[in-house]
């Protein structure tokens, strides 16, 4: 589809879902290489990330363990700037490999609470894995290791990302129209 409504929204392709999955499939490689040995716990955060996670655990080849967390930070189109943990950790990560799975970072204040939170719980390593990354928005300096597309700050749906809940089932992703 080259457009979709998305509750009160008009959004256009932006990134069709071949592209999506060969940029994961190049960060999958990178990490089959990088993580060989080290018993990585994958941390998906939900709720956008769950394709995302999907897709590369299916390319990921090294032994692994994946668990699951809630954030949210958005609202509408914008980030509310407050972020809340709904859903905890329940794994013991003191000294393993920590790959955190996420969908987006934009300003970096999610992905460095998160980083705060786990490094608390003394883990060797924290390594973090994002399906899109959105520089001109960032305003917290954050270490991203595995980078499948620099988008520019658009505001998009699909392949896990909503609006106001709706979209997050679409296969392409769609920025909103101006």
């Amino acid at each position: 589809m080259k457009s979709v409504k998305v509750r009160d929204k008009e959004f256009e392709l932006f990134i069709p879902e071949a592209e999506i999955i060969q940029a994961i499939d190049r960060i999958a490689e990178k990490m089959n290489i990088d993580l060989e040995g080290k018993d990585p716990l994958f941390v998906c955060i939900l709720n956008g990330s769950f394709m995302f996670a999907a897709e590369l655990m299916k390319k990921v080849t090294v032994a692994s363990e994946i668990s699951f967390v809630r954030m949210a930070s958005y609202q509408g189109t914008k980030s509310t700037g407050k972020i809340k943990e709904i859903y905890g950790l329940e794994e013991d990560i003191e000294g393993r490999t920590i790959v955190i799975i996420e969908d987006i970072v934009d300003t970096g204040h999610t992905m460095s609470l998160i980083l705060d939170q786990l490094a608390c719980d003394n883990p060797k390593e924290i390594k973090v894995a994002t399906l899109l990354f959105k520089p001109e928005a960032l305003k917290t300096e954050v270490k991203l290791d595995y980078v499948a597309l620099e988008i520019p700050n658009d505001f998009i749906v699909g392949f896990g990302l909503d609006y106001d809940g709706y979209g997050r089932n679409l296969a392409d992703i769609y920025k909103i129209k101006s």
